[in-house]
């Protein structure tokens, strides 16, 4: 399978801007074979707002405009999975990822259950875990700081999904780079991890980039620069020939990722 992660900086509250940009990055990925696509959290709006007043305007549906514009995307034979802004039927706002099916259909969507501090400000938590049966294997979605959470953890454990996509707007606080935490977070679950990260800076906050596939027990198998819009894909089947112990590289092997 082939897996892919975007990294892009949205435009802070422009959202038909920022859905034209994805839409264009999603496709470049698709063009590159990918078979799951994920694209950063609260993709199409950026992510520092003051309350919820400033946010509303930006929100939507589940099934709004970021929906219609990647439908036909996924309807080329790729799974995507999108963060946004999501307007609930109850009135409330959640940060929340869309899981779209490679037909152009809504799958299902997911709520972050653990929230940044940053998402407090406007945001409810969600309340339930997602699992999406695909021909690649169970799909799991988990947003940013819910990588934090030990329930998380514990459910990945359980359940056991091949993939988790991971849609992140990671803030780099404590200095250590983050996809060296992810792993250290999802050392006893043996999935694939896709995560796709934002860069840049929004209203003094600085978001870290590195997007990053994990391949199964933390290994690197591919990552983004710091900085700059791109797409980070891997074959999952290639990388694990090229990981193969016999076949003389340590490229993947567990012991060099220590």
């Amino acid at each position: 399978m082939r897996l892919a992660a975007v990294q892009y900086r949205p435009p802070h509250g422009r959202p038909v801007r920022a859905r034209k940009d994805l839409v264009r990055l999603a496709n470049a990925a698709i063009d590159a074979g990918a078979q799951l696509v994920v694209l950063p959290e609260m993709a199409t709006t950026g992510y520092v707002f003051r309350d919820g007043a400033e946010l509303r305007p930006h929100a939507e549906p589940v099934d709004g405009p970021t929906l219609a514009a990647l439908a036909p995307v996924a309807a080329r034979g790729a799974w995507i999975v999108c963060g946004f802004a999501e307007l609930g039927a109850d009135g409330h706002l959640y940060n929340s990822a869309l899981i779209i099916r490679p037909d152009g259909q809504l799958a299902t969507s997911y709520r972050k259950v653990l929230l940044f501090h940053l998402d407090t400000t406007w945001a409810r938590p969600g309340q339930t875990r997602v699992i999406v049966p695909t021909p690649m294997g169970d799909l799991a979605v988990a947003i940013c700081m819910d990588i934090n959470d030990d329930r998380l953890v514990t459910w990945l454990s359980m359940t056991r999904p091949a993939i988790l996509a991971f849609c992140t707007n990671w803030v780099n606080e404590s200095g250590v780079e983050p996809r060296h935490w992810w792993r250290h977070q999802l050392r006893g679950w043996g999935g694939w991890m896709v995560a796709a990260n934002r860069w840049g800076e929004e209203r003094g906050v600085h978001f870290s980039g590195q997007s990053s596939i994990l391949a199964p027990y933390g290994r690197i198998a591919a990552e983004a620069e710091a900085e700059g819009d791109s797409v980070v894909l891997v074959d999952t089947a290639e990388w694990a020939r090229e990981a193969d112990p016999s076949s003389g590289s340590t490229q993947g092997h567990p012991d060099r990722w220590r």
